[in-house]
């Protein structure tokens, strides 16, 4: 079984930088970056975001 797929977007802590090279932040991790937050996580720890929380609607 598959575990679900993190979308950043749909995250309480995720942010949009309006930077020009940096357009994604993570308020959960504290950086911004140029790629999603949960790719740069996944890359950099080999493990999944442990932070996400999906808004409320």
């Amino acid at each position: 079984m598959s575990t679900p797929r993190i979308v950043c977007q749909k995250c309480i802590y995720y942010y949009v930088t309006w930077e020009q090279g940096k357009p994604h932040g993570c308020n959960a991790y504290g950086f911004k970056s140029q790629q999603i937050p949960s790719v740069v996580v996944k890359s950099s720890s080999k493990t999944d975001c442990n932070f996400f929380k999906q808004m409320q609607r």
